[in-house]
């Protein structure tokens, strides 16, 4: 079924053309590094004021200041996004972190089983934690914590690591309940 158009989402999406100014320039960055406009903020601008105030907390996340590299913070992107069969944060944040480090072998791994990827101790606890976080929150313990202080992390990258996990949970439920789509161009970035 190559070529089948699919929707953007289960619910209506704005054209590109009624997509809110605030919400554009949210986007242009990606627009301008990328050459394409990223279907979440299509899908967004639907509800424009919470697009907005969701990219002020993702993108300080992502990008703000932290003692996580920018990779790091991908790598909890794909994983979180994998464990919970997210089409569209898997594939969106698998060609960001490809990009960011041009090992698509790695971001592939990672997004099928990161327990498979070759990675130093101190990323490996940060990911058993995120993994935990996403598939047994209710079994989260101090232990967990401990772990990841014992790995070589402070608490303030615990609190990040913990934050950035939780975001990706919870957009990931976004967008698996509302059936988003990513776009196509993403699946060949960075191979």
């Amino acid at each position: 079924m190559a070529g089948t158009q699919q929707p953007l989402a289960w619910i209506r999406v704005p054209e590109e053309d009624q997509v809110p100014e605030e919400v554009r320039q949210l986007a242009k960055p990606s627009v301008d590094r990328l050459g394409i406009f990223p279907h979440v903020f299509r899908i967004f601008a639907l509800r424009p004021e919470h697009c907005v105030r969701w990219w002020q907390y993702y993108d300080y996340l992502m990008r703000g200041p932290s003692n996580l590299s920018k990779v790091q913070r991908e790598m909890i992107a794909v994983v979180v996004s994998s464990l919970n069969r997210c089409h569209y944060c898997s594939t969106s944040h698998g060609a960001a972190l490809r990009l960011l480090t041009e090992d698509p072998v790695l971001a592939d791994t990672l997004a099928t089983d990161y327990r498979h990827a070759p990675l130093d101790p101190k990323d490996r606890a940060m990911l058993d934690f995120a993994a935990k976080l996403t598939t047994e929150p209710h079994r989260m313990t101090q232990a967990d914590v401990e772990g990841l202080r014992a790995a070589g992390w402070s608490d303030e990258d615990i609190f990040d690591i913990a934050q950035v996990a939780s975001m990706f949970n919870f957009t990931n439920r976004l967008a698996n309940a509302l059936g988003w789509h990513p776009n196509p161009e993403y699946h060949r970035l960075g191979r």
